[in-house]
């Protein structure tokens, strides 16, 4: 028995068997005590890949998704039965012809997805010819350095205020939601890709029969920074809405999970919105490898 404990030590020592906190730390998720800090390699997550692994071949084009909780939900498996639209977004394409990659993930804002080292996994994937659609908005509010602290200033201009992370420590220099969104598409840009800019996807949240919109914040600094970089927007959040009003508020609950994510219904009803945002701006290539027939075929009630 003491030849097997001091065995167990030495292996311990040695790092061949992993130290309990070493296992906690892998098993952290969305939100977890991790939230506030760098992810040094995203894919090391279980709800993180290499971006561009889905690539159909050498000359097939990749979508990247990236965006929130609204787009993937935890770990995009129906955790809670909500969903996020991206994980059903690939359904609406060729799949023979281009891969569609979801990097969304849960409470992320248009900061946090840069300084928590997911983009720059995404953008190491990106080569000229993909495509980028590219979401926040929903979580880039509330306070810059305690909590969550997640926050961009509001706007669109190039103010920043440094703080000190509550989680760290630390300093860290804080830029508008538009100096963030800029940082995408000019980077995307960059290297080739094609850039596609969308209003956040409305909560279930209403003013009487009208549903509340993002068309004063977040949607509008979206599409200021889209023109002005060149790039394509078309705005998800009104089409959405629209399709919600006209059925009325009592018939779009069961659609939402919560007053923000969707349920099965919802996520679906999300892609069909996207899908018809391209087709508002025929310009955009991507509107080839969208298989038409999908609109008919994905079932929108339940999981096929």
């Amino acid at each position: 028995m003491k030849r097997m404990f001091s065995a167990i030590i030495v292996l311990l020592l040695m790092g061949i068997i992993p130290l309990q906190a070493q296992v906690k730390e892998e098993k952290e998720g969305p939100g977890g005590n991790a939230a506030n800090h760098a992810i040094a390699d995203p894919t090391k997550r279980p709800d993180q890949f290499k971006a561009g692994k889905t690539r159909k071949s050498e000359s097939a084009p990749v979508l990247f998704l990236i965006g929130d909780s609204t787009m993937k939900n935890g770990t995009g498996t129906g955790e809670g039965k909500m969903w996020g639209w991206g994980t059903f977004f690939g359904k609406f394409f060729y799949d023979n012809q281009i891969s569609v990659e979801n990097h969304a993930l849960g409470g992320r804002s248009s900061r946090t997805f840069i300084t928590q080292g997911l983009w720059a996994n995404v953008l190491s994937g990106i080569r000229k010819g993909d495509y980028l659609m590219v979401q926040f908005g929903h979580n880039d509010g509330g306070p810059l350095n305690t909590g969550r602290a997640r926050a961009s200033l509001k706007g669109i201009g190039e103010e920043s205020q440094t703080v000190v992370m509550e989680a760290t420590g630390q300093e860290e220099t804080v830029y508008t939601f538009g100096h963030y969104m800029r940082q995408y598409i000019r980077e995307a840009k960059a290297k080739g890709a094609i850039v596609i800019a969308l209003s956040h996807t409305p909560g279930n949240r209403w003013t009487g029969n009208h549903m509340n919109r993002c068309d004063s914040t977040y949607g509008l600094w979206t599409k200021q920074v889209a023109e002005q970089e060149g790039v394509f927007y078309f705005d998800m959040n009104d089409i959405i809405a629209r399709k919600y009003e006209a059925m009325g508020q009592e018939a779009a609950a069961p659609y939402f999970a919560d007053a923000v994510h969707t349920l099965y219904t919802g996520a679906i009803l999300d892609c069909i919105a996207a899908i018809e945002g391209l087709k508002t701006i025929p310009t955009c290539s991507l509107n080839k490898y969208v298989n038409p027939e999908a609109l008919k075929t994905v079932n929108r009630e339940r999981l096929e």
